[in-house]
């Protein structure tokens, strides 16, 4: 069994007001070739259910979410298609 890819950038954006950490997520994965994963730190709450809900409506994979410690959501997104 193939090991998971595991996310070739993180992106803290705690504190980040919806929908820019929205934004900022497209932007980041806008330069990525396809198949690439990175992980993206958002707040509970709002930032947690928006973002992947947006990104996924974007076409893309969300393939791992769990929240830390902190209460930090860590999002692993997939670039499954082209902007």
């Amino acid at each position: 069994m193939p090991e998971p890819k595991k996310p070739l950038h993180i992106y803290n954006f705690q504190g980040v007001h919806c929908p820019i950490n929205y934004v900022k997520t497209k932007l980041a994965l806008e330069v990525l070739d396809i198949g690439a994963i990175i992980e993206v730190i958002v707040d509970n709450g709002e930032p947690a259910r928006h973002v992947p809900k947006s990104i996924e409506g974007d076409g893309q994979r969300v393939v791992n979410s769990f929240t830390d410690e902190e209460g930090l959501v860590h999002l692993w997104i997939e670039k499954v298609v082209d902007f």
